[in-house]
């Protein structure tokens, strides 16, 4: 197959780990292993006994129980797990879509979401757009009808949403499940920072409201352990992950052994990872709440309920990417510029996830002060 290259990761590729002022990146913070291992009695030394041969295919039973633990109604024949979420994406579409299929997502959207259906000869794509409303992205369900075609297989949203922090209310949830019941269409929900709402509201995994959706977990964002490489698929519908499963074979057949029993460790203690980066994420974001106020001549700030990222609007006439580009060579703070995404307009990806917030806000002030943006 040929597949348009994945921008966002060739673009991480040039400053991800050259930049020293990290301010857009969409997980939350790490902890090391033994930080984790710590979390749970005899934990340490259960791991220095972990056997290093292969695991099964579907992933270690016990974790398939632990994560279906966190849904309302689900069980361990309802989990399957991958090498990342990026496995389960490219594994899923690749399934699920076939030429003359017409697929859509919400958009700007995680990239390997549609890009498969780009590649699918005769596959037809639509962007379902999360729109500026001002201080915060809202979304309009008439649209998503109106994209409604006989022959649409698919829908992948992404809530919380990345790039915007857009996040589907539970009265939308179940809106969102109805018309792609009702119009008998797959929905591909990427959840990967469910738990981390900011506004007292606990939404619902898509999956355990329809049979027709599968729900997109991982290790990565909300829980902060990107290295574990653990992600998952949770659905009622085991004939699709069965179907799913035949294409992991020619992927990484099966997982890693110990990052499958750290991720056990972790999920038996979500909710402390989940307040640890909840906490982490809130302080940030009163931090950056007094930044933008201070250079509201500068940004449109935009509002966020749930999750690490943002994505606000650049006021001034220079180019956003430009602005991007001139933040992270001369003051090495790292901005993801709207163009990532293929999306017009000044938007620039923030994240509020990490320890270095704090010190990333001083060094972009000073880029400000220092280049001659401030009044």
């Amino acid at each position: 197959m040929k597949i348009n290259d994945f921008k966002l990761e060739c673009y991480f590729g040039l400053y991800e780990f050259t930049a020293p002022y990290l301010l857009t990146q969409s997980d939350c913070e790490s902890m090391t292993t033994e930080e984790l291992l710590a979390m749970e009695p005899g934990a340490k030394e259960d791991y220095l006994k972990q056997w290093l041969g292969y695991t099964e295919t579907w992933g270690d039973p016990a974790l398939r129980e632990v994560i279906a633990g966190l849904y309302q109604d689900m069980k361990a024949e309802n989990i399957l797990v991958f090498h990342g979420a990026q496995e389960a994406i490219f594994a899923y579409m690749n399934v699920m879509l076939n030429p003359g299929d017409h697929m859509i997502a919400m958009y700007p959207n995680y990239q390997s979401a549609y890009e498969v259906a780009n590649s699918v000869p005769d596959c037809a794509f639509s962007k379902w757009w999360v729109k500026d409303g001002g201080d915060k992205w809202v979304i309009d369900f008439d649209e998503l009808e109106g994209l409604i075609q006989p022959n649409t297989k698919v829908l992948a949203i992404n809530s919380p949403n990345n790039p915007t922090g857009y996040t589907f209310t539970n009265e939308e949830i179940r809106r969102l499940c109805k018309i792609c019941k009702d119009h008998d269409i797959y929905l591909f929900s990427d959840e990967v920072y469910k738990g981390l709402e900011m506004d007292g509201e606990t939404r619902d995994w898509m999956a355990d409201h329809y049979e027709g959706c599968v729900s997109l977990g991982v290790m990565s964002k909300a829980y902060g352990l990107a290295g574990l490489r653990v992600g998952w698929l949770a659905s009622k519908d085991t004939e699709m992950l069965n179907k799913v499963v035949k294409f992991k074979h020619y992927m990484s057949i099966c997982d890693s052994a110990p990052s499958e029993f750290l991720s056990k460790v972790a999920l038996k203690h979500s909710d402390q990872l989940l307040k640890r980066s909840h906490d982490l994420i809130v302080e940030n974001i009163k931090l950056a709440d007094q930044f933008f106020e201070k250079y509201a001549y500068l940004f449109e700030k935009k509002e966020i309920s749930c999750g690490p990222v943002a994505f606000h609007k650049l006021l001034i006439d220079m180019p956003v990417d430009e602005f991007c580009q001139m933040a992270v060579d001369k003051k090495g703070v790292l901005l993801l510029p709207a163009g990532i995404y293929d999306m017009e307009g000044q938007y620039f990806r923030m994240g509020y996830g990490r320890k270095g917030v704090p010190e990333a806000l001083e060094k972009f002030e000073e880029f400000l002060i220092e280049n001659g943006f401030t009044k």
